[in-house]
Order: C-alpha cells, then sequence, then structure tokens
C-alpha cells in the first residue's frame, strides 16, 4: 500500500471507521445536542465543542502544511471560542470537523516517500509541531485527534452520556 493511502487509512479510522482505541470521533459526537457540547462539568477544562474547534483549526493547519506552508498555528487560534452556543452553529462546527478531515485525508492519499520525508520548519518548535518531517506531523495530528477523542469520551461520560 502507498504511504499516503495509509495515513489516510489512520486518518478515517480515528474519524469514521473503527479504531481500537475506542469510538470513532464522529460517533462520539454524532448524539450529542449544542447544550451538551458547550457544557463544562470540569472547571477548567475545554469543553466537547471547544475541543472540536482545536481540532478542526489543527487540522486545517497541518494540510497547509502538506501543501508547502511553514508552520504556524491554526488561524482561529490555538482553542478558538465557542461564542454564542446554537444547534445550527454546533452542527457547523461538527460538519467543519468532518470537511477538514476529508480535506486533509484527500490531500495526503497521494502523498509520495519524499514528500513525507520533507521537513516541515528548519528549528524543532514542539508546541508549533515544526522541525520534523511531514510524516511525524502526520503521524502527530492522528495522535493529535486520538488524544482529543479520549477526552471527549470522558466529557461525554461526565455529563451523562
Amino acid at each position: 500500500m502507498h504511504p499516503g493511502e495509509r495515513l489516510f487509512r489512520l486518518l478515517d479510522r480515528g474519524y469514521r471507521e473503527d479504531p481500537w482505541h475506542g469510538p470513532p470521533t464522529a460517533e462520539l459526537l454524532a448524539d450529542l445536542d449544542a447544550g451538551v457540547a458547550a457544557a463544562r462539568p470540569f472547571p477548567g477544562a475545554h469543553s466537547i465543542w471547544e475541543i472540536v474547534l482545536h481540532m478542526t483549526g489543527w487540522q486545517d493547519e497541518v494540510l497547509r502544511r502538506t501543501e508547502g506552508a511553514a508552520p504556524g498555528f491554526p488561524e482561529e487560534g490555538d482553542w478558538p471560542e465557542v461564542r454564542e452556543p446554537s444547534e445550527e452553529r454546533w452542527q457547523a462546527a461538527r460538519d467543519a470537523l468532518r470537511a477538514s478531515t476529508e480535506r486533509l485525508q484527500a490531500a495526503v492519499a497521494g502523498l509520495t516517500e519524499d514528500d513525507l520525508d520533507r521537513k516541515v520548519g528548519v528549528a524543532r518548535d514542539r508546541p508549533l509541531g515544526a522541525g520534523v518531517t511531514l510524516y511525524d506531523t502526520l503521524h502527530g495530528i492522528v495522535q493529535h485527534n486520538a488524544y482529543h477523542s479520549g477526552q471527549i469520551a470522558l466529557l461525554r461520560r461526565a455529563l451523562g452520556r
């Protein structure tokens, strides 16, 4: 299997299929309403909605990097604000995460070994995810998504879902 296809499958497995670590992200979000998504069952913790916005922003940033852009923080910031919760805005946030996943999958599907060996950024910058190969960056976003999906699962449990 082509290396880009493997990365495509990892992204797909975590978002909509059957990852070994637990339910896929789409399943964790499917039955939640805006009120639950915006709730904060733990003081100082992010809400499910904030996590979704964060995941979308970082996927979009990684997509930029696959297209050769210099590493930076997501355009909307690291942790975008939910602002005024509504069912329409919550649905839009979920749709944006799905669309972001699909765009990133499309971009990685055709990547070659040479593409994956390309360095993202010059110097190592851990918070920015720079100074590593594109391969490491893409595995990093898969790990990032799994980490935050686990947080969503815990928040769901805390909210009685």
